[in-house]
């Protein structure tokens, strides 16, 4: 076994995001002391990881941030997500790489974002500042693709619309959530879809008030290839900007929990703010599963 410098080696950590317990969210890697690897290093070993996303958790180059963010699919870097943004602030506060703080400061591709640190007793839970979102197209006859892929769902209260908030999803409300649970879409269809409008893809919900959650959701990002999300921060920041802009006196209009991912094997928990003028803030708790050391050569090697 070939050994590399331990200059070389840097701390990885593999978290579970979005869920009370350890199992039942969404992985995510992160990096921290990758300061001297360039991109070409970074989207190697996100390949390689073959998680969702893996970030690098670097030094700020903005004067008011804490920490720079930089995240990767197994194919590109991306800007800004919900998930890796809630899983690496966990990360960098358990580590030691930011001092404890209520509120953190992140720059990434999408700017320098604020996350929210707030706890009821148990382990903290981490809030992310959802992009402004707006409306840009609305009602079934917005694109024909989408009247098809939802032509054996009855809807919901509001009707099915094309947001954009940094990034574009289709979101779509079904009456209740045993359509939500139940429902077996058309991949395909979702895929030509997110490809036809830019968009991530598709995410549905329902208002389903119990004892632990009031609202269900399912996410498809097939305009990312992957075929449906076990716990998406963008998209519960999306269908949270369409609750308030559309139902701002509604009963989730004070907060609300999500229920996602036990379609697929998962139990991830989200919880939902709202700020007096609307604006959303996506947040849960985070578990560090994985600490130790790696060695990752880099292309310059």
């Amino acid at each position: 076994m070939s050994a590399l410098p331990a200059s070389d080696a840097v701390r990885f950590l593999q978290l579970d995001v979005f869920t009370d317990r350890p199992g039942g969210g969404n992985p995510l890697g992160v990096v921290i002391g990758a300061q001297g690897w360039d991109a070409d290093d970074m989207q190697r070993f996100a390949v390689w990881t073959n998680l969702v996303e893996t970030t690098f958790l670097l030094p700020p180059t903005e004067p008011r941030a804490d920490y720079r963010l930089r995240i990767f699919t197994p194919t590109r870097e991306i800007p800004f997500a919900g998930h890796p943004t809630i899983g690496s602030a966990c990360a960098a506060l358990a580590t030691g790489f930011v001092a404890p703080a209520a509120e953190l400061w992140q720059q990434c591709g999408a700017g320098v974002l604020p996350i929210h640190a707030t706890s009821d007793g148990h382990e903290p839970q981490l809030f992310v500042k959802s992009p402004p979102a707006r409306v840009l197209r609305e009602g079934l006859e917005a694109d024909p693709q989408l009247r098809a892929l939802l032509a054996n769902v009855t809807l919901g209260k509001l009707p099915p619309a094309f947001v954009e908030g940094g990034r574009c999803w289709w979101v779509a409300e079904f009456a209740d959530e045993a359509q939500v649970r139940a429902w077996h879409p058309n991949h395909g269809a979702i895929h030509a879809l997110a490809l036809a409008s830019n968009s991530l893809g598709l995410c549905v919900f329902a208002r389903a008030p119990r004892r632990d959650y009031d609202v269900v959701v399912r996410a498809f990002p097939a305009g990312v290839g992957i075929v449906e999300d076990p716990a998406s921060g963008a998209a519960n920041g999306l269908i949270a900007a369409y609750l308030a802009a559309r139902d701002p006196q509604g009963e989730l209009s004070r907060g609300y929990r999500v229920s996602q991912g036990r379609e697929i094997g998962k139990d991830a928990r989200i919880h939902v703010r709202f700020e007096a003028d609307g604006t959303a803030w996506v947040g849960g708790r985070s578990h560090i599963v994985i600490d130790g050391r790696m060695r990752w050569p880099r292309g310059a090697d």
